[in-house]
């Protein structure tokens, strides 16, 4: 086993206390012209954050939930279709627990290689395609803000919840009036 597994099993990071934000809100924002390639449906993929890196080996900088974002740089120019090295970069990326790879095209690579494809294929993890007018940094504060978005509303359902049992708690019959709130709230 290697070192940075064992720092991993023993010191399991606790995920943000921000709720995560579907892949989907982030492909379907115009302004990003983010296109996904392959993996599961976006709807089924939340992201906890986003992380840029140019490591040929991320596994040890990702804490899990990360929308990995990466120029391909550190693609040596051997990697072709008889390469392992797409498969040893996604497999790293899955057992680190990346949510998906963000793959930008330009100024490195003109299209998304076709081993890293693959490669995403077969392990299931989702491959987005990111246009050369798009900067990271811009992918980045737009999961920041869907992130953003996401705790505000979470916030503002517990203070309706918590005004609607103050309410009823403050009713002549207090307890059947704040179980059937409660009832209500948790179907």
């Amino acid at each position: 086993m290697e070192e940075s597994s064992i720092v991993r099993e023993s010191v399991a990071p606790s995920l943000p206390p921000t709720p995560p934000v579907p892949l989907a809100a982030l492909l379907s924002r115009d302004d990003l012209g983010l296109r996904q390639i392959t993996g599961p449906p976006a709807a089924d993929v939340t992201i906890h954050g986003a992380h840029t890196s140019e490591m040929s080996d991320p596994y040890p900088y990702l804490l899990g939930g990360e929308l990995l974002l990466t120029a391909g740089v550190h693609i040596p120019e051997a990697a072709g279709a008889g390469s392992s090295y797409f498969d040893d970069y996604v497999a790293r990326i899955v057992a680190a627990g990346g949510a998906a790879l963000g793959f930008g095209v330009a100024p490195v690579h003109d299209t998304v290689p076709a081993g890293l494809v693959a490669a995403c294929e077969a392990y299931g993890l989702p491959l987005v395609e990111v246009e050369p007018r798009t900067t990271f940094s811009g992918v980045a504060r737009a999961v920041w803000q869907l992130m953003a978005q996401a705790r505000m509303a979470e916030l503002r359902r517990i203070t309706e919840a918590q005004q609607g049992l103050a309410a009823a708690a403050s009713r002549p019959d207090p307890v059947p009036s704040v179980l059937r709130r409660l009832a209500g709230r948790l179907e």
